[in-house]
């Protein structure tokens, strides 16, 4: 029986324009308390940022982490200018639908075969 390791990993690119967020595991209060200052610091430096959510490896959430990421929701209601959520499993699909009530993003989903075009998709007009 495998054991899934728990990681994040986030990244910023386009001078912080843009971040990265890839899970592996479930997503914790811990993991939002790392990412959250790095939106936090491109929201104050450009209004917006565009944000990449990378899923392929994402389990779904702890309970703690479910109710941090849906404050982080509220809190960026207006602080995300686009969403790319790549994964490959038919719920993150969904999940992608789901969240649109939740933020004025234009929120795309992409097979995690075209990350690269979330990518793209995301620096247009950077």
């Amino acid at each position: 029986m495998a054991i899934k390791m728990h990681d994040l990993q986030v990244r910023t690119w386009a001078d912080g324009k843009i971040v990265e967020v890839k899970v592996c595991g479930k997503l914790t209060q811990a993991d939002c308390e790392q990412f959250i200052p790095v939106v936090d610091d491109g929201v104050a430096r450009f209004g917006q940022i565009r944000l990449l959510f990378d899923c392929v490896e994402f389990d779904g959430w702890t309970l703690d982490g479910l109710l941090e990421d849906a404050k982080f929701g509220l809190h960026h209601y207006n602080a995300i200018f686009r969403m790319a959520i790549v994964g490959n499993k038919t719920w993150e699909k969904a999940m992608a639908t789901l969240c649109k009530p939740f933020t004025k993003a234009d929120v795309n989903y992409y097979d995690f075969t075209e990350i690269e075009l979330a990518r793209a998709w995301l620096r247009e007009g950077t």
